[in-house]
């Protein structure tokens, strides 16, 4: 009953209003970009490699699910706008500004607003992972940043930053497998086989990474990174 009495207004492609045609189109483009926005900014920033390096330390950890996931997701978000401020403002500076002037199209916007996202991306991508989507798609070998597409260099750009991440992750596991190792041995030779290794290193590990500051050095090289 209460849809009723709204007036949902109807889209006529025929119409003879253009301007309206034209609104209504733009609008649905902004909602379809808005729909996007997490996958653009999963896959075109920072956020994979940081989201990914935090799990591997809950795993190193094995504290189950402490800190949360949306503590885990929350930093990873903020520490990518932190990351990224700098991309982010040349795109606003470039794109986003003259095109609310009107100083220039949607076109053009995109066009200078894709520039500096293809160098922080070129930056932290693999030649041979470029060189596998380029190859694929029987492209040419680009001779400047601006000949690389996008539609290649995303994807390139996302397993460089899942190799990347299995890395640093590696590099944070070993120290809790030496203490996972040493408390397994150290029962063992006591005679304890029936008592969880887990439950006695668990502690030792958050002691460890207490007393190292760990979240600080995760944080620290993870910005050095970039």
């Amino acid at each position: 009953m209460i849809l009723a009495f709204l007036e949902i207004p109807a889209l006529d492609i025929f119409s003879e209003d253009t301007e309206n045609l034209t609104s209504t189109i733009q609008l649905v483009l902004i909602l379809t970009v808005l729909s996007l926005a997490p996958a653009i900014l999963i896959l075109m920033t920072c956020f994979t490699r940081i989201v990914i390096v935090l799990s591997f330390v809950r795993s190193g950890l094995a504290t189950q699910q402490m800190p949360p996931n949306q503590v885990i997701v929350g930093l990873a978000l903020f520490l990518t706008f932190f990351i990224m401020a700098p991309v982010f403002s040349e795109v606003n500076e470039t794109a986003l500004q003259p095109m609310f002037e009107g100083e220039m199209s949607q076109e053009e916007a995109f066009e200078a607003a894709a520039v500096p996202m293809k160098s922080f991306m070129a930056e932290h991508t693999r030649e041979k992972d470029l060189a596998l989507f380029m190859g694929y798609a029987g492209e040419e070998r680009p001779e400047t940043l601006e000949d690389i597409p996008l539609t290649s260099l995303v994807p390139a750009f996302a397993i460089s930053e899942l190799k990347t991440a299995f890395q640093i992750g590696f590099m944070i596991f070993v120290p809790f497998l030496v203490i996972d190792m040493v408390v397994a041995s150290v029962l063992m030779s006591m005679g304890m086989m029936m008592l969880p290794p887990v439950m006695i290193a668990l502690p030792f590990k958050v002691l460890l990474f207490v007393m190292v500051d760990g979240w600080h050095l995760i944080v620290r090289s993870l910005l050095f990174s970039f």
